[in-house]
Order: C-alpha cells, then sequence, then structure tokens
C-alpha cells in the first residue's frame, strides 16, 4: 500500500494492487518513454493498467523499450480494441495472436465499436483469445447515432463475461462522448443504474475519462469503482475525488 505523506480520518479506505475492484486504467496516447517514467515516479502506484489507445502502437516508436518501462514498474499494458479490429476486418487474426507473442503481451482488448462484427462471433473470438491472454471486452458503439438499449447492454456484457472476458468495459472513446454519455459528456445515469443491477461492479471498467464522469461513478458505485481511459496527468487527481479530497467529493464520504 503507498504511505501517505500525513494522516487524514474520515478518508476512505481503498483496495491495494493488485486489485480487481478500484482499477484506474490509463489511456496512454503515444507517450514517449521520458513521459512513462516521469508518470510512474509520480502516479504508479495509482496505476493498475495502461491501453496504448487504439493503434498507436502501429506508429510508436521503441515500442519494446517502452513496454519494458511499465513491465519494470509492475504496470500491465494492452492494445487498444481498434487494433485488434484492424486484424480482424483485413482477416489477419492469426498475425494479430502473434504480435501478441512478440511483445509479450498479458492482455488483450476485443471490441467492435468501429465494424460490424455479429456478437456470437465476437464472443468466439473472445474465447480463442482467452487461451492466450487475459481478455477484456469492450460494450458499446463509437458511433454517436448508434443507441444501444439497456437491456442490450446487459445481455452483451453477460454474454462477454461467460464467453470468458475477465472484465468488461462501458464504451466512451476517449473524449468521453458516445456509448454511455451523450454527446455533451452527460451520463446516460438510467443506463448505468440498469446495467448494474444486474452486472457485477467489479466486473466493469467505466470508461470516464472527464471529471464530471468520474465523479458521477464515484458517487453512484464508490471510492473503489473501477475507471478507464484516464489521460496521464488527470490520475493523480482522480485519486483525490476517489479520497474526498477534491471539491467535487468533499463531503460525500464525510461521517460514512
Amino acid at each position: 500500500m503507498q504511505e501517505q505523506n500525513y494522516f487524514l480520518k474520515q478518508v476512505p479506505e481503498r483496495t491495494v494492487k493488485p486489485r480487481s475492484q478500484g482499477y484506474t486504467m490509463v489511456m496512454d496516447k503515444g507517450l514517449s518513454i521520458r513521459e512513462v517514467e516521469d508518470m510512474i515516479s509520480v502516479a504508479g502506484d495509482h496505476i493498475d493498467i495502461v491501453k496504448l489507445g487504439w493503434a498507436t502502437s502501429y506508429v510508436t516508436k521503441n515500442l519494446k523499450e517502452k513496454l519494458a518501462v511499465y513491465k519494470a514498474a509492475g504496470i500491465p499494458t494492452y492494445f487498444g480494441g481498434t487494433l485488434f479490429e484492424a486484424f480482424l476486418v483485413r482477416d489477419q487474426i492469426e498475425d494479430y495472436r502473434r504480435v501478441l507473442d512478440k511483445y509479450q503481451m498479458e492482455f488483450a482488448e476485443v471490441s467492435d465499436g468501429s465494424i460490424e462484427l455479429p456478437h456470437d462471433e465476437k464472443c468466439k473470438y473472445i474465447s480463442l483469445l482467452a487461451q492466450q491472454v487475459t481478455v477484456l471486452s469492450e460494450v458499446g458503439s463509437k458511433d454517436a447515432e448508434k443507441i444501444i438499449p439497456p437491456y442490450q447492454w446487459i445481455q452483451l456484457m453477460q454474454a462477454e463475461l461467460e464467453a470468458g472476458a475477465w472484465k468488461v468495459i462501458g464504451e466512451a472513446r476517449e473524449g468521453g462522448n458516445v456509448g454511455l454519455f451523450r454527446s455533451t459528456g452527460e451520463v446516460r445515469s438510467g443506463l448505468v443504474q440498469e446495467i448494474l443491477t444486474k452486472i457485477p461492479a467489479e466486473k466493469i471498467i467505466w470508461e470516464a475519462p472527464q471529471k464530471s464522469q468520474q465523479v458521477f461513478f464515484i458517487k453512484l458505485v464508490g471510492a473503489n469503482v473501477n475507471l478507464g481511459n484516464i489521460p496521464p496527468n488527470e490520475v493523480i487527481p482522480l485519486e483525490t475525488i476517489r479520497l474526498g479530497l477534491r471539491g467535487d467529493t468533499f463531503h460525500f464520504f464525510l461521517d460514512k
């Protein structure tokens, strides 16, 4: 557990790494090795996993060296689901599996946010990759016009967990303006609450790149909600929101 710099009462208890709840997934959209080292030096204790966004790994220089920095810090990484889709749509799924081996990836994301993929096929790919790595599967479309009703979100999530996904990810994109959210960034709160009636909170990572979205999920689920697509410079601010040490949640955890 991370050492705190001083003592405060009435601070919610955070789970400790390695954890299955209270996850913070960071979105790396092309950080340099030096930037990764700097981020880890100040916020590494609060980062559970890092996603190399969409297909940025295809053009990232010194990729192996960069992944090694994360690995040395005990922070697992994975390639964004769009890379999986890019291989799949080109009929190169076996090439994708070789890429996972080449870079010694322990996690992979299966998504269909940019392509049309029958759901039973998606589940087959989840099961296939789950034999090789730990699978995160993303539910929701990147198309802002495609609104999925709550009952369908639940069915999709249940089927993907049964197919072998370790956790499911609620789609929001890196901007936080599709899927779980309206184009303004406002949370589709009824959708989220309905999902939580059927899917255990610890099985879901909610993409929440915007502060208002993070606050919503922390107030709804608690300090140890799983949150994703967090920008590197927002890891420490997010941790203070989780602990009731920022104005947005300042009074929320007092006397609880």
